[in-house]
């Protein structure tokens, strides 16, 4: 049986859920302004300091195993009023991708994140076009299951990504073709990139949320990464004109303050500025 979403909304319905997950990607964040190495410490304080300022702002937080989610529970970092998603995920890279290789992490036991707090799992799941479908699909089908299982909400994020052998490939037919592949197979959240990376007219983003509305069978978010902060919160807007419900997103909120060295303080203020705005705008989207 689906678990009820609902338990990651605002009392509007729409969901302003924040993500803190980043791994090697974070790093590199930081390493793009730091003058010397950045340690695992680094990333997992960044992590605690940023669920602290802004869980009170989310409806819920998405956390990692690797760097974060102990640290983050020991701590008491996350605001009552915001419900814990554990990722579920553990990547594996090459030398051109932070990500190249993606299964259900055999450390995160759903039965003990449960205990601790969470409410859902997150998956993600990278969609080739040289690659078999069936792989994808039965690791969606075990992650449902295994959340079902523990009661936990079950959110899969597909995104699109080139073949192997990085030749050429349409970034955009990616995410549509994940989403008929992958919607329906019976997630009870599905976390989505949004359609032409937020940079195409008005028209051509709402055509393309309005595509996806009719491919996934369980309410959809989308995620940041790829769009531009400042479009963000547009993007937003028109996935939920469209029938989305809301982001998991975590560049477009606090990416601008890694490595500045009033991080704490930006945090506070920078970042949570941007939570606000954006969880407006998803309450106005869903209540009209």
């Amino acid at each position: 049986m689906s678990v009820d979403p609902s338990v990651l909304a605002r009392p509007s319905g729409g969901y302003a859920m924040l993500a803190v997950d980043q791994r090697e990607a974070l790093r590199a964040m930081f390493a793009a302004k730091a003058p010397g190495p950045v340690t695992d410490a680094d990333l997992t304080a960044f992590k605690v300091d940023a669920t602290r300022a802004l869980s009170p702002y989310a409806s819920a937080v998405l956390i990692d195993k690797q760097f974060g989610w102990d640290a983050v529970i020991a701590a008491g970092a996350t605001d009552p009023s915001c419900a814990l998603i554990a990722a579920a995920d553990a990547f594996t890279p090459s030398p051109t991708e932070f990500v190249a290789d993606v299964a259900i992490d055999p450390l995160v036991d759903p039965a003990v994140v449960s205990k601790e707090g969470a409410k859902a799992l997150k998956l993600l799941v990278l969609w080739r076009p040289d690659e078999s479908a069936d792989s994808r699909i039965a690791m969606v089908n075990d992650f449902v299951a295994r959340c079902r299982e523990a009661g936990l909400v079950s959110i899969i994020e597909p995104v699109s990504r080139g073949p192997r052998d990085g030749g050429a490939y349409d970034h955009e037919a990616g995410i549509h073709a994940a989403a008929r592949e992958l919607g329906s197979l019976g997630a009870d959240l599905y976390k989505s990139e949004v359609p032409t990376h937020g940079k195409g007219t008005p028209a051509e983003i709402s055509a393309g949320c309005a595509a996806l509305t009719s491919a996934i069978s369980s309410p959809w978010v989308v995620l940041s990464s790829g769009v531009p902060a400042e479009m963000f919160p547009d993007a937003v807007r028109l996935a939920c004109q469209e029938g989305a419900s809301g982001f998991l997103a975590g560049r477009a909120v606090w990416a601008s303050v890694v490595g500045s060295p009033t991080m704490a303080d930006d945090l506070r203020t920078i970042s949570v500025d941007r939570l606000r705005r954006l969880a407006d705008v998803v309450d106005d989207a869903v209540t009209r």
